[in-house]
């Protein structure tokens, strides 16, 4: 779980070492989502029964179904015990290990009705069930089962369980909180969308597959007029309010796209990747970019340059290559006040972004070659 990237990752982690920690020949990981009542399967391993995936987009249960996870967890530890695990068994009768009826609600432990239908629906002589808590609140539930005419789950083994579901819980923890860095150091705190970091990672892995595939990858970037009109006169507070509305505006725009990154460069500069689109559909979008960002009562526009490897740009090996082309067609883009897009290798002559980038090269080097305008 420790290596684990993402929460979908850990839940299978945890799953695949508690079946074979627990001797089970089934295992799954569940979420118990307050907000939707239900119990959500987030992963399944091991002997699967039919109608089960290892990673089912739409298993779950409902909650009432099993009173336990809200009941018992709730009603028998929130004044200061333990949760700890039981054992279903498929003849319904209480397992070495069940909670007996006084214990709990009806049916916690002592011979659920759904759980029991479950085992012997799929061949399964037994399971034992551990909560996961997390942060002090019941996250999900750890569940172990074993083949017909296996041993039926003891004692030492739900004592065990309820460990290994608190190890669980363990692993939940970190890779969320590791996933809320890992969102926090990709995302820009303003706006929300993606940040140059992001943009960075994402170009670097598109022209990979652009050499390798001739995948067009497309950049668009965009420098929002007025904004340093709008902080002077009305305030940073408005100012913000226009960069989070032009970021709307943008991220709706790059929707239109599939698989488009929306991102804040920084200051007043944003930035669409494209990588697939062909480039006449990614200047289509750039147009009704211009349009939408003209229309806000805020602000002055936006001037758009755009670079793709759909058009006569030359090769493209490098990242800083595809920035500079698109950051000179928006510097032309500015310099005319122009409502409309210029796209790098469309307009010909000497004023042509690639043209004007052959005659005068970049020979700034390093990470923070590229100057931010404010």
């Amino acid at each position: 779980m420790a290596a684990a990237h993402t929460p979908r990752e850990s839940a299978h982690a945890a799953a695949l070492g508690v079946r074979q920690a627990l001797g089970g020949s089934f295992a799954a990981i569940s979420k118990w989502e307050r907000e939707l009542g239900k119990l959500r399967v987030l992963v399944n391993t091991g002997e699967l029964a039919e109608g089960e995936e290892e990673f089912p987009d739409d298993e779950s249960y409902p909650v009432h179904e099993f009173p336990e996870i809200v009941g018992f967890l709730h009603e028998q530890w929130a004044g200061g015990g333990e949760p700890s695990a039981w054992v279903e068994t498929a003849e319904g009768a209480p397992g070495p290990a069940s909670r007996v009826p006084e214990e709990g609600p009806a049916g916690a432990g002592g011979g659920n009705r759904q759980r029991v239908a479950a085992l012997r629906r799929r061949g399964r002589g037994c399971c034992v069930v551990a909560p996961i808590v997390l942060h002090g609140r019941a996250w999900g539930e750890l569940y172990v089962a074993r083949r017909t005419g296996e041993p039926v789950f003891g004692r030492a083994d739900a004592d065990f369980a309820s460990v290994l579901a608190a190890v669980t819980a363990a692993g939940i923890a970190q890779t969320e909180r590791l996933a809320e860095a890992r969102r926090l150091a990709f995302t820009d705190a303003l706006t929300g969308l993606a940040n140059r970091r992001a943009v960075d990672m994402r170009l670097d892995e598109a022209l990979e597959l652009h050499r390798r595939d001739e995948v067009v990858v497309s950049l668009v970037v965009c420098d929002l007029n007025g904004l340093k009109r709008v902080n002077d006169s009305r305030g940073h507070a408005v100012g913000d309010r226009l960069l989070e509305r032009f970021g709307s505006v943008l991220s709706l725009c790059g929707a239109m796209l599939p698989g488009t990154l929306v991102a804040r460069l920084g200051g007043d500069e944003f930035c669409l990747l494209a990588v697939g689109p062909p480039a006449d559909e990614v200047v289509k979008v750039a147009g009704e970019l211009c349009d939408r960002a003209g229309e806000l009562d805020l602000g002055e526009g936006v001037a758009v340059g755009v670079a793709s490897t759909g058009d006569p740009i030359g090769p493209v090996r490098s990242a800083r290559r595809l920035f500079r082309l698109a950051d000179a067609a928006q510097y032309k883009a500015k310099a005319a006040r122009s409502g409309e897009p210029v796209i790098a290798g469309r307009h010909g002559g000497k004023d042509d972004p690639v043209v004007r980038l052959a005659d005068a090269p970049d020979r700034r080097t390093g990470p923070e070659r590229r100057r931010f305008r404010r």
